[in-house]
């Protein structure tokens, strides 16, 4: 068998080939940066989920602890995929080169951190912390109405809004928010995932731009319980009342003037959560990723996205020309969406000083946002069940190699022996 060397990362180039370079060192319980694995030493645990980019594989090292108790997940992408489908070795390699920045100099709390990655002539492949609670699609889903209460999505809103600004400080448009792309970790606290579609852009000079603010510092010996000030609005009872759930039928602007680099014209995203100037081809920059904040709020509070149609044509001609239909008693969290979901990006929610104009937002009155990773009582934690994932598994796991030759196999052959993840908590990519 072939030999895979495990190597970090550099993110300050494109990725060379066939060999990678290092990143910082990882977790005990993780691969050791200085120490060169092969793919037939990890251990292959079961398969967390399969897209158009990869299959993702909880995996761990079995010559650095046989008993390790954190895996990480690894997203392994079969070369031969790239010959029929255009672009894809580009944006493997580009999703490998963001997470290595975005791993430097130290990890954002609410963004992923790559572990090291490895290449052959067959593989390319990529490791990041595991995440137990699945991602926001599922848990929503297993609330009793499929929605979530105000003050819940308050507490997600603010990590999710901290992500976006630390991605948007280092010149990087996410361009593909949505519940699947937000994964729970094992604290209870969200990480976003699948940086493939992201682009690099050159931000606009803005008067009067509030400074940057530093991501919030996870502090050891200092638990609080900080909940009341991230969940509760000012009115503490209605702010922890359950949104009831709805059905929602499905049905000239000023352009703004760009530099070289400063707006991107690729038509990319998930359709429900494309944005008008994408749909309109005309270019787009970081407001796209606001545009995208206002469909996941819409959906987290009503369980469905605002301007589904019937077919893609309906979906887009809706996201153009149709106001979301905000049921129920006005809001601040209802003028937040409503703001957010403006159909010219020059006077969309964010558009001049980016996530501070959120931030200052009625909605997230009392967040403090310096204090978001103390919060040691997250809406929801990952269950003891999600966790001992060591007693469901495949004694000696599977091979990885074996994994994709099976997959070529004819439907005859014998099938793997992987565990596969329950619907209700896998990862359908990272």
């Amino acid at each position: 068998m072939p030999s895979y060397k495990f190597q970090k990362t550099d993110s300050s180039s494109a990725i060379p080939s066939p060999s990678l370079k290092t990143l910082d060192d990882m977790d005990s319980d993780h691969p050791s940066s200085d120490q060169h694995l092969h793919l037939h030493d990890l251990r292959a645990l079961k398969v967390l989920g399969k897209g158009a980019m990869g299959t993702v594989f909880l995996v761990h090292d079995r010559l650095a602890d046989e008993h390790a108790s954190s895996p990480f997940a690894l997203k392994v992408v079969e070369k031969a995929s790239f010959v029929s489908k255009h672009d894809a070795e580009r944006r493997a390699r580009w999703e490998i080169q963001v997470l290595s920045r975005l791993s430097l100099p130290e990890p954002h709390p609410f963004l992923p951190n790559i572990l090291g990655s490895f290449e052959s002539d067959q593989f390319l492949g990529w490791a990041v912390p595991y995440c137990p609670g699945g991602d926001l699609n599922v848990l929503r889903y297993r609330q009793f109405d499929r929605v979530f209460s105000p003050a819940v999505i308050r507490f997600y809103l603010a990590e999710i809004v901290c992500a976006l600004d630390h991605l948007h400080a280092m010149g990087i448009v996410y361009r593909d928010l949505k519940p699947e792309n937000v994964l729970i970790q094992q604290s209870g606290h969200v990480t976003l995932t699948d940086f493939d579609l992201s682009r690099s852009l050159i931000r606009r000079a803005v008067k009067d731009v509030v400074a940057h603010e530093k991501p919030p510092v996870v502090r050891q010996n200092h638990r609080r319980y900080l909940s009341r000030w991230i969940m509760a609005s000012p009115n503490v009872k209605d702010g922890l009342r359950k949104a009831k759930s709805a059905r929602v039928s499905p049905v000239s602007r000023r352009k703004p003037s760009f530099t070289n680099g400063e707006r991107s014209n690729s038509f990319v995203g998930t359709e429900e959560y494309v944005s008008p100037e994408v749909v309109r081809g005309e270019g787009h920059e970081f407001a796209v990723d606001w545009w995208a904040l206002g469909i996941l709020t819409y959906e987290m509070l009503y369980g469905t996205t605002p301007f589904k149609g019937k077919n893609r044509k309906e979906t887009f001609r809706n996201v153009l020309v149709k106001a979301p239909e905000l049921i129920g008693k006005r809001s601040d969290l209802t003028d937040l969406i409503e703001r957010l979901l403006h159909k010219d990006p020059t006077r969309r929610l964010g558009y001049v000083r980016g996530a501070c104009e959120i931030k200052e937002h009625a909605f997230f009155h009392g967040v403090k946002w310096d204090l978001l990773t103390d919060v040691t009582r997250p809406p929801f934690l990952t269950s003891r069940e999600e966790t001992e994932w060591t007693e469901k598994l495949t004694p000696g796991g599977v091979d990885i190699m074996e994994y994709f030759h099976r997959q070529r196999s004819p439907p005859s052959s014998p099938s793997t022996s992987f565990s596969w993840q329950n619907n209700d908590t896998s990862l359908t990519e990272f």
